[in-house]
């Protein structure tokens, strides 16, 4: 700065005028504002003290630095432009406010007044600028502003709310007022569910990783009682786990706030604010969150009870469709017994119409004699029991009774009273007329297995006896004890021989817990007194509507009767097969003797061919009368005892291979069946066999479709059958014994085999 148009004189006119610089100097550096000389390139020449505590550099560390330089990033462009305009001449003078850096890194807002000092001539020689702080009235302002802002999206908020039908919309509206009111880039909410766990529900910003992270944190309880909200500034220096730090720096989030949100004053969920840098949560920031949290709570429990008023509503309606649609009476009443409402249902069961009985005492339909349960139903309604199935006699408008089942459960007001009851009347004389006529069918079913000369007894499900008849208490020498006793009615059990037979491993108990018939078995029981009975048991599994065992019914035949028929028909047929095995050998021996005495060897052949004949009729008879059923016998017995035979009537060179047989034949086969097959053994020995060593006689009998089927195979020429059966009276008598069997006889050359086709009976 000059001070001119003052000449220089004497000491003492100087003298004054250091003075007055001194007194300027000090001004200039101490006057309430920081001031600053550029050049025109912005570079800093001179700055006062002021300047220096303002930017905390001092004077040696600004000069020579550019006021460009230590501008906030935002303001340069502004201030390089106005400054530029200066040096132009555009203009002498200019302001501006923008924020300057100080050396802690942070910065100030400061007012600045830039003016041009030039020469006489005009040009520019530097500019002083003049530099006010007002870092507290733009701090004031902004908090203003921010107040404002924050006033303006909760009165947007609480707008908003009032529109919102749905739980999204009211997300959404959240979403943008949390963001705008807290000046947060990001947001979320987070609610919790039936099982009290915390999940999102809306968001903002938030990558599907780290909702899934985070899901289910929660700052406090679900029962917490007047939660606080909580604000971390530095997510970095907070104290918390590890791996969740990890995960919500990695997000990009270094601050965070959660705010309690809560409905009908229970803790219903959170909301969340985040920052991308470290941030201080003040008081006011903190109210306005819990405002937000409380409208949002609100938004949440209007939506929550609209929806619980339609489906009160809609559930309304229903009940009443479904009242006056029932097939049921449903009549309610006050606590005096006077009719309020009555349905179509009603009016068909008693036959009153609707105006005819609502206002009228319910005395209207009980009988006289019974005119004593309503004051006892009252009195239970008033106690406010429920009375379920209630079954009892009403009065009809025509005055014939009707049988009926009753429900009647009380009605409270509001405070709990109750002030009536609701009835529920079936009409159930079909179903009584049902029990009666199926008491009368069991009544007649337990005189039929009376009568039944076998013993028969029932069981439940888990198999305790249910019901016998005289006849089981008889085969079993006692008495049962109903639903004690189980599975079986007998004292002890047996099986044919001799070995215990456990009760719950008897047939009745098989039927039971496999849920099926079981046929073919014997047992022995043992009565009380020793005695033994043997019996065949017919257990049969007794099933409901859906296929479900409800017990079983078991029917024991006493086989002693039979026992000791079969006891002498055995003695009869030993006795039989003694005398008739004797006759055989008497007359196998004589024509053995004839043929060894006969002088033709014409003579001898027959004869031989007749003892064969006659040995494989005994070996059939052996095997017919050494089974226990005189009537049947295993076709495998059968044709090892025929080949058997046939086999030592043959040379020894002679092979016959025999394939395991199937199925049992009747009686009435086996002889013409154990001559068919001596004939066919004995030709294909004669005829077929070249090489003993290397070719034998292969024969099968087996089941098939119902028919058997005899194959002889051997390893010789074979033969036309209606070339030969003429001469061979073998053959002939084969073909004839086929026809008693009313089988099929075929022989092939290749291969030679001889087959034969027959019925499982000869009848």
């Amino acid at each position: 700065m000059n001070i001119q148009n003052r000449a220089p004189s004497g000491r003492d006119d100087l003298e004054p005028l250091a003075l007055v610089d001194a007194r300027l100097a000090a001004t200039y550096e101490h006057v309430g504002a920081g001031i600053v000389e550029v050049d025109q390139n912005g570079r800093m020449l001179r700055v006062n003290q002021q300047l220096c505590e303002l930017t905390g550099y001092s004077a040696a560390q600004l000069l020579g630095r550019t006021i460009f330089g230590e501008t906030h990033p935002e303001d340069v462009s502004e201030d390089r432009d106005q400054f530029q305009r200066q040096l132009a001449g555009e203009f002498e003078r200019y302001s501006i406010e923008k924020r300057i850096a100080r050396k802690d890194g942070g910065h100030f807002w400061a007012q600045v007044t830039s003016s041009s000092v030039r020469d006489a001539d005009g040009r520019f020689l530097y500019a002083v600028r003049v530099q006010h702080d007002i870092t507290d009235r733009k701090r004031a302002e902004e908090a203003l502003a921010r107040r404002m802002e924050e006033q303006a999206a909760l009165f947007a908020f609480s707008e908003r709310l009032q529109h919102c039908t749905s739980s999204n919309d009211c997300y959404e509206a959240s979403l943008d007022a949390i963001t705008r009111a807290l000046a947060c880039e990001r947001a979320s909410i987070l609610l919790f569910d039936e099982a009290q766990i915390m999940r999102f529900t809306a968001w903002r910003g938030l990558s599907h990783g780290y909702r899934q992270a985070v899901e289910g944190h929660s700052p406090w309880t679900p029962d917490a009682h007047d939660p606080q909200p909580i604000g971390i500034e530095d997510v970095a220096k907070a104290d918390l786990p590890d791996a969740l730090k990890r995960t919500i720096l990695e997000e990009g989030i270094q601050a965070a706030a959660f705010i309690p949100i809560l409905q009908d004053g229970r803790l219903a969920g959170k909301f969340m604010a985040y920052h991308r840098l470290p941030h201080s949560f003040s008081e006011a920031e903190i109210d306005v969150a819990l405002v937000l949290a409380r409208l949002l709570g609100f938004g949440l429990a209007r939506l929550a009870s609209e929806e619980a008023r339609r489906v009160a509503e809609r559930d309304a309606r229903q009940l009443a469709a479904i009242v006056e649609s029932s097939d049921d009476a449903i009549v309610s009443k006050n606590i005096a017994g006077i009719i309020q409402t009555w349905n179509e249902g009603a009016e068909r069961l008693f036959g009153y119409r609707k105006e005819e009985v609502i206002g009228r005492s319910i005395m209207l339909l009980i009988p006289k004699d019974r005119e004593g349960e309503e004051a006892d139903i009252l009195a239970r309604i008033r106690r406010g029991e429920p009375i379920h199935h209630y079954e009892t006699v009403r009065r009809r408008k025509d005055g014939r009774m009707v049988d009926i089942s009753l429900t009647i459960s009380p009605i409270r007001d509001r405070n709990g009273r109750i002030v009536g009851a609701s009835k529920i009347a079936r009409d159930i004389t079909g179903r009584k007329l049902a029990e009666e006529r199926l008491r009368d069918n069991e009544r007649r079913l337990q005189e039929l297995l009376a009568a039944i000369p076998a013993a028969i007894y029932t069981t439940d499900a888990a198999g305790r006896i249910t019901y016998f008849n005289q006849a089981a208490v008889e085969l079993a020498g006692r008495t049962p004890e109903l639903g004690t006793d189980e599975w079986c009615v007998t004292w002890k059990l047996y099986w044919p021989d001799g070995t215990p037979l456990p009760h719950d491993q008897c047939p009745m108990a098989i039927a039971l817990k496999e849920g099926r018939s079981v046929r073919g078995v014997e047992a022995v029981a043992e009565k009380p007194d020793g005695t033994r009975v043997p019996f065949i048991p017919f257990p049969t599994p007794l099933r409901d509507a859906f296929g479900n065992v409800t017990g079983a019914i078991n029917m024991l035949v006493d086989l002693s009767e039979r026992k000791q028929a079969e006891t002498q028909q055995r003695l009869l047929l030993n006795e039989l097969n003694h005398r008739t095995k004797n006759n055989m050998q008497v007359l196998q021996g004589l024509l053995q003797g004839a043929a060894r005495s006969a002088c033709s060897e014409e003579a001898r052949q027959v004869l031989e061919e007749a003892s064969r004949r006659i040995a494989a009729m005994a070996a059939a008879q052996r095997v017919l009368y050494g089974t226990t059923d005189a009537t049947r016998f295993s076709a495998e017995q059968f044709l090892g005892a025929v080949v058997e035979t046939v086999q030592q009537t043959l040379p020894n060179n002679v092979r016959i291979e025999r394939s395991p047989a199937t199925g049992v034949l009747s009686n009435d086969i086996a002889m013409p069946l154990a001559l068919i097959l001596n004939e066919l053994l004995t030709n294909a020995a004669k005829h077929g066999i070249k090489d003993p060593d290397r070719n034998g006689i292969r024969v099968t009998l087996n089941e098939r479709d119902g028919e058997y089927e005899l194959e002889v195979d051997d390893d010789g020429p074979g033969f036309e059958l209606s070339a030969v059966q003429q001469n061979s009276s073998g053959l002939r008598l084969v073909q004839g014994l086929a026809r008693q069997l009313r089988g099929e006889f075929k022989v092939t050359r290749a291969p030679s085999r001889a087959r034969l086709r027959f019925a499982t009976t000869s009848s």
